[in-house]
């Protein structure tokens, strides 16, 4: 049997669903301005590594420059299964990169037939200055918070992402 401890008042659980849903109403929030901000960030990163360059093929050539690490470049359709898009739509970015200058095709080492993706020269040195301006501008905003609060949002952020995966 339980004890009036136990029991929860039907009034409480009625405060806690709303205290909830309030929350889950603010993290909403919080997250659309934070995409707003995303994208809106997104387009003056890809300006930073080309003027004609769009928010887009800054998405493109961030995923080319993670996924060549080390390596003689990337599939088409890999850069394509992990941003979630149309092999038309990454094509028509990859052209467009392609026509700045930015990435290139090679020949795949372990596969005759097939093409790799890889920024140029230019590619890279353009990427690698945006990325250590955009470094340097999160470190001194960052720099402000604590290093418990930092690691807190570390932590959040990948447990909300690999929720959202």
């Amino acid at each position: 049997m339980s004890t009036p401890a136990e029991v929860e008042h039907p009034n409480q659980s009625a405060a806690s669903g709303e205290r909830s849903e309030q929350m889950v109403a603010a993290i909403e929030q919080e997250l659309s301005a934070l995409f707003r901000r995303s994208r809106s960030a997104s387009l003056r990163l890809a300006r930073r590594v080309h003027p004609e360059m769009d928010a887009a093929g800054y998405a493109l050539i961030s995923q080319i420059e993670m996924g060549t690490g080390g390596s003689a470049g990337v599939r088409a359709s890999d850069v394509a299964q992990v941003l979630g898009l149309d092999k038309s739509t990454v094509s028509r970015g990859i052209t467009q990169l392609e026509t700045l200058g930015l990435i290139e095709r090679v020949g795949d080492p372990d596969d005759g037939r097939a093409r790799l993706l890889r920024l140029t020269t230019t590619g890279a040195e353009r990427y690698e200055a945006m990325r250590t301006q955009r470094r340097t501008e999160f470190r001194a905003i960052l720099d402000r918070w604590n290093p418990t609060d930092l690691a807190d949002l570390g932590r959040l952020l990948a447990r909300l992402n690999g929720d959202l995966g």
